[in-house]
Parts: C-alpha cells; structure tokens; sequence
C-alpha cells in the first residue's frame, strides 16, 4: 500500500484542470475593468438561483455577509432572539449578533449533528409564551422577541425542514438556512411530496463560497437566495451601502458585494458542481462500505431517507479522537475537526451564561468528531489507506482499555 501523504482536502488539481477557463475569467475582467458587478456578477446570480431551485439570488462578500444580510431583510430587530444550534461555525452567531439579535441555542439530532426539530418545539413551548393576538414569540427569562429560526445544514446535509417550517409557521417565525456547506444538498419533504435543493425552502438562505467549499471561489464570496423579490431588494441595498442608485442612499447598509472577478470564477465551477457533488457521494459510499463490521469502534456519517447529502466532510465520531489524529497525521493522513467547542461554551460568548451541560448532544459529539479527507478526486486506493490506518489505530487503542 502507498505511503504518499493524502492531503485532507485538494484545492490544487481542481484548479490546476479549470486553469484556462479561469484565466478567461481573468482577461475578460482586464480588458473590461469591470471589477464591481455588471455582467459576470449577474450572471453568477442568474446560475445559481437556477441551481438553487430559488427565483432569486444576490451575490455578497461572504456566508456571513449573506447570513447577517438576510437576517435584516426579513425583519430581524436589534433586541430579538434567533434560534440557532451551538455546533455550528461561529460566522452563524456572529451574523446573528451583527443583525442585532441574540443568538439562542436547541440542541441537535445525535444521527446527523441538524437541529432537533422536537428540541425547537420544547424550546417554543416552554420557554417562551405565544401571544395570538399580536402572533409574537416571547421568551420568557429575557422578555425578548423571537422572531427567527437559523437552521444549519451541516456537512454538506440538510436539517430535517418540514417540521422546522410547521413550528415556524404557527409561531409566525422567519427561517434563514445557514447553507454555506451545502450547496446541491436536498431534502425530500412529505408535505410537498417532491425533493428540494438547499436555499429554496426557508424565507432566505446563506451560502458561503469560501475556497474549500464543494463550489469555492478563489477568494472570499458568498450569496443569498430567496424567492421574496423585498428581501432580496433589501439585501442589494444593504451590499451596497444602502445606494438605489450612486449617491443616492435609501438605507444605512454596508460594503458586501461580491466581487466580479470571483463571479465568474464561482461561474466557471458551477458547471463542474453536480459532477464534483456526485464524487463526494460516490466516495462517502466507499467509505462506509470500508468502515463496515467497524461498529463500535468508529460511527460513521447517518444520511436519512429524507436526505441527498454532498458530503462537504466526512464526518466520524471516535473515543480517542486526539490520539487518532495524531497517529494519522503521523502516516500522513490530514485530518480536521468541525467544530471543537460549542458555541455556548465558547469565550466570546461567556456573557450568556451557558454551562456545560446545557446542550450535552452537541457537547458530547463535539468532542468525539474527525473529519477523514474528503474531495472531489479522493480515490479508492487512498480511502482504503485512510480507513485501515484508522481502524489500525482504533484496534490498538481498543485492545489497550481491554
């Protein structure tokens, strides 16, 4: 078996192989010097909604440029509180708290690390108090406004929405997907009886294309989708210093556009996305073929019925995580952790209050999760090294607490 290193992610080949197309991208940019939207922005946007299976897509600096955007658009108001899952990348609650509310946590699904939708309905139901005649959400220790519901599709899979999207029509909430590692990743909902892609079932969703994303831009980028023609006018706006037009400010907004030189980069690879997505999955289903009969010794990624992930990670769970890691680095294997603390335990937001405890699905996964290598090109005869270097190490610490 070969002991070439496996990186844990590969950003070179891919541009290595869309170098001519990119360097068209480029070209076009100098020769026009359309550097701040025009054409190569608007068409991103125009693709993407496409394949977002949404009317409406603006394009932005970032996932949280998209994700704080989005949260003012839909009325979200300095003093509110936005439900959202502590094992999240903390850009979720950062746009949260820009948008001026109060990031709240619900504890998630121990099988695919989403909001637990019966954990949200707890929350609603005995924590806050439902007033029908003015149909607002307050909670009852802060005295505060729920007004929104931030489910993130982690890794690369989508939150279980239908019964997201009940609680949050009865308790007249808005729902913003945090999306940014989903992009292709669907969800088959009962009620509608059809298949959806991620951003293009809540009120708005975020998308960010940082490099390492499945679609990555050169460079920071990200977008908002939506089928509200409003909210989508308030997020132009607010890209783009409040301006209708130049000088000319409707709002107090800022500067979050996206650049049109990673427009056409992004618009380059969204033609490659479903065939790099089908790649992931095909992998992913290797992996777990090689990880079978290893019960108990490692838990390997749940996809439910409902769910077409595109496995932006592969996501195991250990005992000796820290151990693991080492003796796989150590071989040459890269390795990651998504995410190692929960946001409620986190320093920046110690003025909370959460204690260990408070969310203790999250906080034992949190703990016990390594992301193995996982790209578009990952093939069988390095996955096959990958596991058996795992299950080497974890057979040797088993024996050893034997």
């Amino acid at each position: 078996m070969s002991t070439e290193k496996i990186p844990f992610l590969d950003l070179v080949t891919v541009h290595r192989e869309l170098q001519d197309e990119l360097v068209e991208v480029l070209k076009t940019a100098l020769k026009s010097a359309g550097f701040i939207g025009g054409p190569m922005v608007q068409g991103f946007e125009e693709d993407f909604a496409g394949f977002c299976e949404s009317r409406l897509c603006v394009g932005l600096g970032s996932g949280t440029d998209a994700l704080r955007f989005a949260l003012i658009a839909a009325g979200v108001k300095s003093g509110n509180i936005v439900i959202t899952v502590p094992n999240t990348f903390i850009a979720t609650t950062e746009a949260i708290s820009q948008a001026g509310a109060r990031p709240d946590f619900v504890d998630i699904d121990p099988t695919t690390y989403a909001m637990d939708s019966g954990k949200l309905r707890e929350y609603l139901e005995h924590t806050c108090r439902w007033d029908p005649k003015t149909r607002q959400v307050t909670h009852n220790a802060t005295g505060k406004l729920v007004t929104a519901i931030v489910p993130v599709h982690l890794y690369g899979q989508m939150a279980d929405m239908d019964p997201i999207l009940d609680l949050a029509t009865q308790y007249n909430l808005k729902v913003v997907e945090d999306a940014c590692q989903a992009q292709g990743a669907e969800y088959f909902s009962q009620k509608d009886n059809r298949w959806h892609k991620a951003g293009s079932m809540g009120h708005a969703a975020a998308f960010s294309f940082y490099p390492g994303k499945n679609l990555g831009a050169c460079g920071e980028a990200g977008a908002m989708t939506t089928n509200d023609e409003q909210l989508a006018h308030t997020c132009r706006l607010l890209r783009d210093h409040g301006q209708s037009k130049k000088y000319f400010h409707d709002i107090e907004g800022y500067n979050g556009r996206l650049d049109a030189i990673q427009a056409g980069f992004l618009r380059v690879k969204l033609h490659h996305l479903t065939k790099w997505n089908e790649q992931r999955r095909q992998a992913a289903e290797r992996y777990d073929k090689l990880f079978a009969g290893a019960e108990g010794l490692v838990t390997i990624p749940h996809q439910p019925s409902w769910a077409r992930s595109v496995y932006h990670l592969y996501v195991v769970q250990v005992e000796d995580r820290a151990r693991l890691q080492q003796q796989l680095n150590d071989v040459g294997i890269g390795t990651a952790i998504h995410y190692p603390i929960a946001l409620h335990l986190t320093k920046a937001y110690e003025e909370l209050g959460f204690r260990i405890g408070d969310f203790p699905i999250a906080e034992k996964s949190v703990a016990h999760i390594l992301s193995l290598p996982m790209f578009p090109g990952l093939t069988a005869d390095q996955q096959e090294r990958v596991v058996t270097e795992v299950l080497k190490s974890l057979s040797v610490t088993s024996s050893e607490l034997t």
